[in-house]
């Protein structure tokens, strides 16, 4: 095999695997946008973004590229420090969460917002996302706030110098504005990775001094109290799930004593 049949090979290789790279992004954004339109957000769905937000393709330029350098993803832990640093917060969240657990001093502006409209498209695509799991992590069908950009850019029009610190709940959302806004020209974003859900209490004030991890909560699990941040605080119903299973638990050992108790003593 000639020189030049060789080299003829290598490049139609590393077009592939290009190619094969750039799909596997893009089938992951598309995946990724399909779940927070339907409010099924995960820290895992938001690892997987990362990555592929991260991965340099081969022989072409990263997801981010257009700013290089410019995204910068920091911990919750942080968020004091960044705020004191003159970092502005821009609370990307919908109403259903941002209501349940307000920050302090921030830009409100949704990035996804709940479809209202009643058509059966809509209705069809909003008992899939509560038969998807809205039932119990509480998330319905979303749609794009078609008014996201224009009210952030009027809001904060210095591009150049304001440094925007972007939140959601679960981190999905704030990666997502994040790109948008750095397509627009903003120089300095940054965002949570992993959301406001990752945060501690006393890491980020809210306007009611709840836990701001309680913004992502819903649903029946929120009934119960089965989420992470209700136990910890031990409420929800009946004192949260630990009391309900103690109360089915005390129903079963006294039904067990009552079976045990009609053998030993036969009734005639």
């Amino acid at each position: 095999m000639t020189m030049s049949a060789i080299s003829c090979c290598v490049s139609v290789s590393g077009v592939q695997r290009t190619e094969a790279t750039t799909n596997r992004q893009n089938v992951t954004r598309a995946v990724v946008s399909r779940n927070i339109a339907s409010g099924r957000t995960s820290s895992s769905s938001s690892k997987v973004l990362v990555r592929s937000a991260s991965m340099p393709s081969q022989g072409g330029p990263a997801p981010f590229a257009a700013t290089p350098g410019k995204v910068r993803n920091v911990p919750a832990s942080e968020f004091s420090k960044l705020i004191a640093d003159g970092w502005i917060v821009l609370d990307v969240r919908p109403p259903t969460e941002g209501e349940k657990a307000p920050l302090q001093n921030a830009l409100e502006v949704p990035l996804f917002v709940p479809d209202e409209s009643s058509d059966i498209g809509t209705l069809i695509k909003k008992s899939t996302a509560f038969g998807m799991g809205g039932w119990w992590l509480g998330g319905t069908h979303m749609i794009p706030n078609q008014e996201f950009l224009a009210t952030v850019q009027a809001s904060i029009p210095d591009k150049e110098s304001a440094k925007i610190l972007v939140v959601c709940q679960k981190g999905l959302r704030s990666l997502s504005a994040c790109e948008q806004l750095a397509r627009v020209g903003y120089q300095n974003i940054a965002w949570i990775n992993g959301g406001l859900d990752t945060a501690r209490p006393g890491n980020i004030p809210t306007k009611n001094g709840v836990d701001v991890r309680v913004g992502g909560i819903g649903g029946l699990s929120e009934v119960l109290g089965w989420t992470e941040v209700q136990q910890e605080a031990g409420t929800g119903f009946a004192g949260g799930y630990q009391n309900i299973l103690k109360f089915f638990a005390v129903i079963l050992a006294l039904d067990l004593v009552w079976f045990v108790w009609t053998i030993i003593n036969p009734s005639d």
